[in-house]
Formats: structure tokens, C-alpha cells, sequence
């Protein structure tokens, strides 16, 4: 099978990690790493790794536009809008690790196969990554959720200038993730970055308000949803198997990451980089028909 040639934009923790991963697939090629600064250290690891790399960003992927079938965008929202049109008009796939809300919402547990034909497509956020598939089993098994909230928390070195300048898009996208994937009207995320030494690593609590828990349903629903997302992101695991307190369905995941590039407690950044690879990865398999 002929690799899928693709590029990473954004030379950061983020993009870096991809890399690793991108160069560990049996269906991905990396065409190109491209960013702003050459001796960032992102762009050194891409050299040593006998990767291409540019500092020309966009421009350089329009250069090669020919070469490359899908992008990964692990840049910022406020980019990502302006990269979105340019990779539309050159037919190239965007995969957009940013929220900006631009392409379809991808979770691949729960819609990979919808977003194939999608030309753009939405990694949500981390907290989003983790939260909406236990939203949507929560809600498969229930009738009548009134509420849904999810609360992450995440190591503060981990968070990085991009998701600290997009904390107001990271919540918005979240909110609306949860609202479209579970159907749920009221939805709402919090984010806490935790300056704990030694690092925290990702744990995301689900709550739900219903009327009546069916809980044996919930966590068999639960349970389906975990062994799914575990395909692709094999640090995700249930810590609190969903209970009623009050009337409140509480449940809560901790994401532990590869250690591909960052340290395995940032899984926060893991989830999403897993999530774009899985969606890519089905998106080559898919076009090798």
C-alpha cells in the first residue's frame, strides 16, 4: 500500500509529537514539518529524524500542494481560519487540531465513518476528546438528560501558549461538542490547570443530570465507549465507573500519554494527536479503497 503523503503545520509540542507518531504509521508519510523557526526545537528533532522542514508555514504547503493529500493544522484557531480557505481551494484535507470550529467535529469513536468525505475536519479539543464519548454513552443509555458537564484538568506545563491564548475557543468548542454529539441542550466545560509538582496527568469528570439513572445500562454503555477510544489512544481509562450521587451520574476518565515526544502526563495532548491520527490513518485506508 503507498503511504498517504501528508504534512504537519505547527512546529510545537503538539505538531512534534504528531511527527512521531505520523512516522510510526504503516499508512502515513510525512512530506513536510513547516513552521516559522528553523531552530525551534521542534524543526531540530524533524532534521535529526531526516524529515523535511521549512520555515515558509503555508506557503510552503502550497508549494508542494501537488505532493500532499492531507494537512494536519497544529497551529492556533486564529490561523487555522485563515489556513482552512487556502487548503479548500488547493483540495487538500485539513485536519484541524486547533478549535476553530471551522471543519466537521471529528470523536473517532463516534463518527469517524461521517467525516471521510468531509474536506475539513474538527479535532474538537482534549477535553472534548475525552468527555464527548462518555457523553454520548451516557445518553444512549439514558432518556431525559438534563444536563451535562465536564470538568479536565490537566498539568499547567503542559498547556502551552497556543491552548492558553485559545482558552475561550477551547471551553466555546467543548460546550458545543458535548450539545451536538449528545443532543443534551445544556452543556458546560471547565478547564483547571493544575501547577502540582510532580505533573498531574489528564483526568476529565462527566456529570449528568436525569431524572432516572438506568445505571447497569450506563455502565455497560460506558464500558463499549472505553474499549473503542482504547483502540486509539491506549492511555484512556475508566478510574470512576459511572455512579448516582444525588441526581447526579458522575463518572471519570484519566488519559495517560505515549511519552512519544512529551512526558506521558500530558495526556491532554496525546488524546487529540491519537484522535487526528486515527481519523488520518482510516482516511488513507479508506482512499487505497
Amino acid at each position: 500500500m503507498t503511504k498517504l503523503k501528508v504534512a504537519i503545520l505547527g512546529t510545537g509540542n503538539i505538531g512534534t509529537d504528531l511527527l512521531v507518531k505520523v512516522l510510526r504509521s504503516p499508512v502515513l508519510e510525512c512530506r513536510l514539518f513547516a513552521g516559522r523557526n528553523l531552530s525551534s526545537p521542534g524543526m531540530t528533532k524533524a532534521s535529526l529524524l531526516n524529515v523535511p522542514v521549512s520555515a515558509k508555514g503555508i506557503e510552503s504547503i502550497i508549494d508542494l500542494k501537488q505532493e500532499i493529500s492531507l494537512v494536519f493544522d497544529a497551529t492556533s484557531a486564529e490561523d487555522h481560519v485563515k489556513h482552512a480557505p487556502l487548503l479548500a481551494k488547493l483540495g487538500i484535507v485539513a485536519v484541524d487540531l486547533t478549535p476553530a470550529k471551522v471543519g466537521m467535529m471529528c470523536v473517532p469513536a463516534v463518527n469517524l465513518a461521517a467525516c471521510l468525505d468531509a474536506p475539513n475536519v474538527n479535532m474538537i479539543t482534549c477535553g472534548g476528546q475525552a468527555s464527548i464519548p462518555l457523553a454520548c454513552a451516557i445518553t444512549q443509555a439514558n432518556a431525559g438528560v438534563e444536563y451535562i458537564e465536564t470538568v479536565s484538568s490537566i498539568a499547567s506545563r503542559s498547556a502551552g501558549p497556543a491552548t492558553r491564548i485559545n482558552l475561550d475557543e477551547y471551553l466555546l468548542t467543548t460546550e458545543h461538542g458535548l450539545e451536538l454529539f449528545s443532543s443534551c441542550a445544556h452543556t458546560k466545560a471547565i478547564l483547571n490547570l493544575n501547577p502540582a509538582q510532580p505533573c498531574v496527568h489528564m483526568q476529565t469528570t462527566i456529570m449528568a443530570k436525569i431524572g432516572q439513572v438506568d445505571l447497569e445500562k450506563t455502565r455497560a454503555s460506558v464500558a463499549a465507549m472505553v474499549a473503542l477510544i482504547k483502540q486509539y489512544v491506549p492511555g484512556y481509562r475508566l478510574i470512576l465507573e459511572p455512579m448516582v450521587e444525588g441526581r447526579r451520574l458522575i463518572a471519570m476518565v484519566r488519559v495517560d500519554g505515549l511519552g512519544d515526544y512529551l512526558p506521558k502526563y500530558a495526556g491532554n495532548l496525546d488524546i487529540i494527536n491519537c484522535a487526528a491520527i486515527a481519523y488520518a490513518e482510516a482516511y488513507a485506508r479508506r482512499r487505497a479503497g
